[in-house]
């Protein structure tokens, strides 16, 4: 049986004037439109190909070549393009929109917005639905993350502490308002690293390394920059953090603390307008 809204590898069993039959075992014969059908890769029977397996507007089982956004068990960021009196139609980049009926809405929401979603299949009719109450998808599991660790982040929404965001599709995480140092809104992808795993489960985040480590490859990174422009910087500890973000991805205290150390070390000199290699 095909999976629906995942990719399937799936054998070629017939061609036709109009695209190519896959076989989808208990699904039977599967159709990939021509417009769909690769032209760098064998599609002959007996050839296998990766295709995405989805249902078009009459309900029928169809196969394609082109990448949706998400898959079913995903959560993505997507626009909606069309509201009607049972629901939300969403682009998730196939021809058939994704559907959110309005009893999963969180928030009411018009053509025109973002709204991240959960992508299920529906047990009932098989189809692809969406839906913004994520909660029930997340924090199925303890987390096991360990300190430092680098994670895939998807930022979900504002709060009074900070940014909520998906950690590696799996568990809730905030990003306290004391780590933005850049910016952030809902939808954006980001590389986090886990700051605290609490005893009850809440997991803590960083925009940026953290831990001696981190400071310690910082530290080298300066240097390495220092080298590359032939000795000096025109940055130091007063210059704009969106300057330091552009050119180091850290905020501007961590900067801050990292050419201090290397001060100390000796390694390089602080000037009003820069930092030299000593």
């Amino acid at each position: 049986m095909a999976l629906i809204g995942q990719f399937n590898t799936l054998q070629v069993v017939k061609h036709t004037d109009f695209g190519l039959y896959l076989d989808g075992g208990a699904d039977g014969e599967i159709l990939l439109p021509r417009r769909y059908v690769p032209k760098d890769e064998p599609c002959e029977v007996g050839d296998w190909l990766n295709v995405f397996v989805y249902l078009d507007s009459e309900d029928r089982i169809i196969a394609t070549t082109q990448k949706p956004r998400v898959q079913v068990g995903g959560f993505a960021s997507l626009k909606v393009v069309a509201i009607n009196h049972v629901g939300l139609f969403l682009d998730w980049g196939l021809p058939k929109d994704l559907f959110l009926p309005h009893s999963e809405e969180k928030r009411p929401l018009q053509v025109g917005d973002y709204c991240v979603v959960h992508v299920y299949l529906d047990p009932r009719t098989r189809r692809i639905t969406a839906t913004a109450r994520l909660d029930r998808y997340l924090d199925k599991t303890p987390p096991a993350y360990r300190p430092g660790q680098a994670v895939d982040l998807l930022v979900v929404e504002r709060t009074d502490l900070g940014f909520k965001a998906i950690v590696e599709g799996r568990h809730w995480g905030l990003i306290h308002k004391n780590e933005l140092f850049k910016f952030l809104r809902a939808g954006l992808r980001e590389t986090g690293y886990i700051k605290e795993v609490r005893a009850d489960g809440k997991i803590s985040l960083s925009l940026q390394p953290v831990g001696r480590a981190a400071g310690d490859q910082l530290s080298e990174q300066i240097l390495s920059r220092l080298r590359e422009a032939g000795g000096r910087l025109a940055l130091n500890d007063k210059s704009a953090p969106e300057e330091i973000v552009r050119l180091f991805g850290v905020s501007k205290g961590n900067f801050k603390k990292a050419i201090g150390g290397l001060y100390k070390q000796g390694l390089i000199v602080i000037h009003d307008d820069g930092i030299e290699l000593r």
